[in-house]
Parts: structure tokens; C-alpha cells; sequence
């Protein structure tokens, strides 16, 4: 008989707890740096407090990875539990939080500790986490596990709108969304999470029309795909992404949507992202 699964993840993907019950996932946070404090995303700070805080400061936060010792005191607790365990996390084109688990991991030899790179955040991070960890509930190996998973980061993605590019561009995230640069503050720059990168897709003239044009974008990509995990982010923007969350699940056949998931975009991710920011986050099976 194998031995049981265990989950391991950052605080970047954004899984409301309702959907953590009953299911073997961890989850490791990520830090946001703040002048002379340093706080854990999601524990020290809420997204609420966060948001609120960031509006009205002159010292723009900056974010840390999970530490390789964060990393050691969850793995040495989880083989003492008996656990193999299956690591999946922030892109490694986005964080240096895969390279603390392979160098925490170094300190288990013979330990059954694999890690996955999602490619991905968010919740689009949080549906690969949550399909492995079904997987391992209903008894599946790590091995099968693993399989699972790398198949999962191209079958998933996020489509999203950004008040400003200013937070990107400042925390070094920006990658081909630099394209955007200096666009004109009326246009919307519509981003997407692709191989593993922040990529720009296309500037819209409003945000209401740019919302829009992100539900035909994740609609295209269903492509061939029968059913959909559908996730809508916001950083402190809820009405708006409670719009866009009805108006996805109006365009999308009920049969091919899954389920659908109201999730606050982390602290940390929101260190990168801004205020204001709205998006999908999926995963096609």
C-alpha cells in the first residue's frame, strides 16, 4: 500500500479556506516587507487590511519568497507524519520560492518529496492544488500525483485587467506587459499568465469594455475542452469582479462549468498587481 499524499503550497494561491476542508494541502506564506516589518501573506496582513493600508502610504511594500526553512519545518513534520509529499508553487519565473523547496529538500535524502512548477499563481496555482489534493484524498500515489500535475500548468492560466502597470513595473514582474509601458492612462491593459511569465495580450479604452474582452479571451481558449474550474480574482475590486464572475458564468453553457471560485488576490500578489486589479483564473480539463 502507498503511503498517503500530502500537498504542499505558498500563500499565492489564493484557495479560500471553505475549499481547504477535508483535503491533505498546506500551505506555506510568502512575506511582504513593509519598511522595518515584515508580515506573512494572509496571516499577519488580510488582503482587506492590506488594500486599505496600501492606499494610504508613501512606502510602497516590496515581498520576500518562502524561505528554504519554512520549507524544512513543513517537509521534516510530514514525513514524521508519515506523508509523501508533492510540493506545487508559484512560478518559478515569478518567485524564488521553488528554488527554497529544492534546496530544503536537499536536507531529506530518501525522503518521497517531489516539486512541481506550476507556471502559474493565483488561483489558477490554487485549481492545480486542489485537483492533485482530491487525488491524493482518494488515495492516489505520489507518483500518480506527480503525473497529474505536470500536466495540469498547460491546461491552466489567468486573463486579467490592471488599474496601472506601475506595480509591475516596479516590482520587476512586468515582463512583456513592459510593451504597455506609457500607454495612455484611458486604455486598460489586458495581462495573462503565460508559460510561466506576465505576458500583455491587447489595451482596451475602458475597463467595463476591457472585462469583457477577458471573458471572449478565456471563452477562445476553452477550445476543445469540456469543462472549465473558473476562478474570478480581485484586489480589492469586488463588486466589479463579482460582475464579471455572473457575467463569464451567462456566457459559458452551465454543462461545461465545473465550479466557480470568488477569490481575493494575496497581499504579496497584490504587492505586484495593485489595487483595482480584476481577472479569470482557470482550468480546463
Amino acid at each position: 500500500m502507498s503511503a498517503k499524499v500530502a500537498i504542499v503550497t505558498d500563500s499565492t494561491c489564493g484557495i479560500p479556506d471553505r475549499y481547504l476542508e477535508g483535503l491533505p494541502i498546506y500551505i506555506l506564506p510568502l512575506q511582504v516587507i513593509w519598511g522595518e516589518s515584515t508580515y506573512q501573506d494572509g496571516i499577519d496582513i488580510t488582503p482587506a487590511e492590506f488594500y486599505h493600508a496600501l492606499s494610504n502610504t508613501k512606502v510602497m511594500p516590496t515581498t520576500s519568497q518562502v524561505t528554504p526553512a519554512a520549507f524544512m519545518k513543513i517537509y521534516e513534520q510530514l514525513i514524521n507524519e508519515g506523508y509523501d509529499i508533492l510540493s506545487i508553487h508559484i512560478s518559478s519565473r515569478l518567485s524564488g520560492t521553488i528554488d527554497s523547496a529544492i534546496q530544503a529538500r536537499a536536507n531529506f535524502p530518501g525522503a518521497q518529496i517531489e516539486i512541481v512548477d506550476s507556471l502559474v499563481t493565483s488561483m489558477a496555482l490554487g485549481f492545480q492544488v486542489l485537483q492533485i489534493a482530491r487525488m491524493a484524498k482518494d488515495g492516489a500515489s505520489l507518483q500518480e500525483c506527480k503525473q497529474a500535475a505536470l500536466q495540469l500548468p498547460e491546461r491552466s492560466g489567468a486573463t486579467f485587467v490592471v488599474s496601472t502597470l506601475e506595480f509591475l513595473h516596479r516590482g520587476g514582474r512586468i515582463g512583456g506587459a513592459s510593451a504597455f509601458l506609457g500607454t495612455a492612462l484611458d486604455l486598460k491593459p489586458i495581462l495573462e499568465l503565460k508559460e510561466g511569465r506576465i505576458e500583455a495580450v491587447e489595451r482596451v479604452r475602458t475597463k467595463s469594455k476591457a472585462l469583457k474582452r477577458t471573458i471572449e479571451l478565456v471563452q477562445s481558449k476553452l477550445n476543445g475542452h469540456k469543462k472549465i474550474h473558473l476562478a474570478c480574482l480581485n484586489a480589492n475590486a469586488p463588486t466589479e469582479a463579482q460582475i464579471l464572475l455572473d457575467e463569464v458564468t451567462k456566457a459559458l453553457p452551465a454543462e461545461v462549468v465545473v465550479e466557480t471560485v470568488f477569490s481575493e488576490v494575496s497581499p504579496v500578489i497584490g504587492t505586484h498587481t495593485g489595487p483595482g486589479t480584476v481577472g479569470l483564473a482557470f482550468l480546463f480539463e
